[in-house]
């Protein structure tokens, strides 16, 4: 584990209660936001699977139950202040895990050696990411496991393998996306210290995750895979890149777009061969995106410092080019661009934000195939360009291995073992 340095400690501290006030400020902004009484998205469903989870009713085997088992370690809390505060309970929770997030996000970059003024921007804009967000900040479970996964990479930095592992185990257990970063988290690992230590920390992610769904699965192994299937088996949602790009082609005459309501899992998708091609399309596109991240991130020349610029962009080339893109997804992104360092893509991701919400209250006009769907496709297209500006700052980052003349008068090493010296030892490290 590394020494934490008193006076990073300090800044990033004070930077963090400088922010709380902002933050919850921030948080009381939007429709539904903190302190207010309206509900919307899912909080309502939360209760649901909760309150029959307490009369006796089994998630999975007696009720259907559409997100993994994870989510109820966020369910439950809110049920203490019985039913009448739920509401309340569980946007206090969520707001309790955006001020840890920020607090994680801070002490991550004073494990960079980040600059003081970088600091307190980085924590600014997440204390200010609920105005952007909307009613979604607080009223949907996703600021969960974007808390987990910013955990994960503090606890990296700090050398704290087998935790950072842990934390991705339950994350991945609250929702599935964190997967995509697991290979990520076992590069840095393996390149910090050795394969053995990358074993010990498979062995931990799989127990952790293990551990949450296998409870769940003893009674119900048909009802948990179901509840999976039934995510993984869904069509294109209407919100997706690739539907979006069908929705202008419709508003422009050269496609005729049907939007069917999905039966189990709640949402509108395309229906036809055509949005089923698109479909499997855009499905291809996001693995080819994600192995990228994974593949320039194995040569990049410092690991440790690029690790939140990885994390960022293979979140973004996951929702770039999914099937599925629901608005609250966005909070998976929101601190992982921040710590990024790229304020390109902090735009580009708080422009997204706010087209966002302009259709939140105007669903119903989206579902018509009306003026949001133009809205739709630009916000698609800017998260496109988040992952596209940040596999561009990825690979600024390359490897570059010195030629055997330059190797030989300078170092003395053998090309491979000193390249490998400058790899393992994080060199030019830089926040």
């Amino acid at each position: 584990m590394r020494r934490f340095e008193p006076a990073v400690a300090r800044d990033a501290l004070l930077a963090w209660l400088v922010s709380v006030p902002v933050f919850l400020a921030a948080c009381a902004v939007p429709d539904g936001g903190l302190f207010r009484a309206a509900r919307f998205r899912d909080v309502h469903i939360y209760q649901g699977y909760a309150e029959r989870l307490l009369h006796g009713d089994l998630p999975y085997r007696d009720v259907f139950v559409e997100y993994p088992p994870g989510a109820f370690a966020v369910f439950m809390p809110a049920t203490a202040f019985g039913a009448s505060h739920y509401n309340a309970a569980f946007k206090s929770l969520m707001a309790l895990c955006g001020l840890a997030t920020i607090l994680l996000a801070a002490l991550v970059l004073a494990e960079l050696r980040a600059r003081r003024g970088r600091l307190f921007v980085t924590v600014t804009l997440l204390a200010l990411a609920p105005i952007a967000l909307g009613p979604i900040s607080l009223n949907t479970y996703d600021a969960w496991p974007a808390l987990l996964t910013v955990l994960a990479v503090y606890l990296l930095l700090r050398g704290e393998d087998l935790l950072a592992a842990g934390a991705l185990g339950l994350a991945v257990s609250a929702k599935v996306y964190p997967l995509v970063l697991v290979p990520l988290a076992g590069i840095y690992v393996w390149r910090r210290a050795g394969p053995r230590r990358l074993g010990a920390a498979l062995a931990v992610f799989l127990v952790v995750a293990a551990a949450v769904v296998v409870p769940f699965a003893a009674y119900d192994l048909h009802g948990v895979a179901s509840s999976f299937r039934s995510q993984a088996e869904r069509g294109l949602q209407i919100e997706s890149l690739g539907a979006s790009l069908l929705l202008a082609a419709d508003r422009l005459g050269l496609y005729d777009a049907r939007v069917v309501e999905t039966t189990g899992v709640a949402g509108r998708n395309l229906s036809g061969s055509l949005p089923d091609a698109v479909a499997v399309v855009t499905l291809v596109l996001e693995a080819l995106a994600v192995v990228g991240v994974w593949v320039l991130y194995a040569r990049v020349r410092d690991a440790r410092a690029r690790l939140p610029l990885a994390f960022a962009a293979a979140v973004a080339g996951f929702l770039a080019f999914t099937k599925v893109f629901s608005p609250q997804y966005l909070v998976w992104l929101v601190p992982l661009v921040v710590l990024a360092g790229s304020w390109f893509a902090v735009a580009l991701t708080a422009v997204s934000l706010v087209l966002a919400q302009v259709w939140f209250f105007h669903y119903h006009a989206l579902f018509r195939l009306a003026w949001p769907t133009w809205l739709l496709l630009v916000r698609d297209l800017l998260v496109l360009g988040v992952f596209l500006v940040l596999t561009g700052q990825l690979r600024r980052w390359k490897i570059r291995i010195p030629s055997r003349s330059k190797t030989s008068c300078h170092s003395g090493l053998p090309r491979s073992q000193a390249s490998w010296t400058a790899v393992g030892r994080g060199a030019n490290r830089s926040a």
